[in-house]
């Protein structure tokens, strides 16, 4: 735990310089890895702490691993404790920086930028490169921000058991949503 409260720490502090600051501590993260003809594997966690500097781009979002819920206790158990081991890896960080961000261009219509920096999750970190994403920002000037990209479990080293390997999709498809407000 206190591990996990240094990390939360850090990612804010990464940021602490600049006096162009949006947060949120309520930021939602979803995936599915459903295959058709099979039960939902379909997860959302609504507690994600994100971060982003609005003089150069830089974002990061912190999601505890133990916050994702599905609609069966019994397949969140299995999440965490036999494929995502979330005791051993209790978060997942995303961290990057924003293609040509400009917060003086956002405005209620959608934009769309890329985004280029790292998914760590599970021991293992991921580069991301030119993922698609859509800024904005809405009447009380919070800056949204959502996107979606697919991951493979095996660049995660998450094992699939055999008995169930049929029923999951080893292509996982992500997605992000945060309204961060000025800070």
């Amino acid at each position: 735990m206190k591990y996990l409260i240094i990390t939360v720490f850090s990612l804010i502090s990464l940021f602490s310089f600049s006096q162009n600051k949006f947060i949120t501590r309520n930021g939602i993260v979803s995936f599915e890895a459903s295959l058709p003809s099979f039960e939902e594997v379909k997860a959302t966690n609504k507690s994600v702490t994100a971060i982003i500097n609005t003089e150069n781009g830089e974002f990061a979002a912190l999601v505890l691993v133990k916050g994702f819920r599905f609609k069966n206790a019994l397949m969140e158990e299995h999440f965490n404790e036999n494929y995502v081991e979330s005791d051993k890896y209790p978060k997942a960080t995303f961290k990057g920086k924003i293609s040509d961000f400009d917060i003086e261009t956002l405005e209620a219509s959608k934009r769309k930028m890329t985004y280029n920096g790292t998914l760590e999750f599970h021991g293992k970190t991921k580069t991301l490169e030119n993922l698609p994403l859509t800024l904005s920002k809405d009447e009380a000037n919070n800056i949204i921000l959502s996107g979606t990209f697919e991951v493979n479990v095996d660049d995660f080293d998450i094992k699939i058991p055999k008995v169930v390997s049929s029923k999951l999709s080893k292509i996982v498809i992500v997605t992000f949503h945060f309204i961060l407000n000025k800070k």
